[in-house]
């Protein structure tokens, strides 16, 4: 008897067999040396949007940030707690890692959330309302124009809030900095659920383009 779902151990039970036995060389180099990724990924927690999946990324390539809508907080050291920001701080600071990328994506529950709330908290702390306060301006706006069909606000949105975290970025100093050394690469794109399409934003323009993959 376990105090685990089966499923999950189900699951365990076939990465202990199949993957890890592949790939236990590297499992173990990274256990005796650390990690080192080059990439911080900052992600919905969506159960659907894996950016590991995604990006088809071994053990040790990524460091993932999940949280709800992939929002990036300004900078803010107010002595609260912060967990995003904690992560960023620890992934540029410690792991000097030299891209981070902003993946949204279709369907999004938060940004849903933002563009159709109905002023009732789905518990009496509010943390989702509060958290998705951060692009309350744009979902106002976009909420407001009738010659957008819903789905066209939800697309527009998400993709909106990808360029704000990356504009909430640039307000933490040492990202700044390293952006303008040319010692980090600020990223975003978004990811289609439904197709699999990957869209990534041009960073001169802020269009959203599919890359050419074949």
């Amino acid at each position: 008897m376990t105090h685990l779902p089966d499923h999950l151990i189900a699951g365990y039970r076939s990465f202990i067999k199949g993957r890890y036995v592949s790939e236990s060389g590297r499992f173990r180099s990274l256990a005796r040396e650390g990690q080192a990724p080059e990439s911080l990924v900052i992600a919905c927690c969506d159960s659907r949007t894996a950016p590991e999946i995604i990006f088809d990324a071994h053990p040790g390539e990524l460091f993932v940030v999940r949280n709800i809508a992939n929002l990036v907080p300004p900078y803010q050291p107010d002595g609260e707690f912060h967990s995003t920001s904690a992560s960023l701080e620890f992934a540029v600071q410690a792991l000097k890692v030299k891209n981070i990328v902003v993946m949204g994506h279709g369907r999004c529950g938060g940004i849903h959330a933002a563009l159709n709330s109905s002023g009732e908290p789905l518990a009496p702390g509010d943390f989702i309302g509060r958290w998705m306060s951060l692009v309350a301006p744009a979902a106002e706006s976009i909420s407001g124009s009738g010659m957008m069909t819903a789905g066209e606000r939800q697309t527009a949105l998400e993709r909106i809030a990808i360029r704000h975290s990356i504009a909430n970025l640039r307000t933490f100093p040492s990202i700044r900095e390293l952006e303008e050394k040319g010692e980090i690469a600020l990223r975003g794109c978004w990811f289609d659920v439904y197709s699999g399409e990957l869209w990534v934003m041009n960073p001169e323009t802020g269009d959203f383009e599919r890359p050419e993959i074949d």
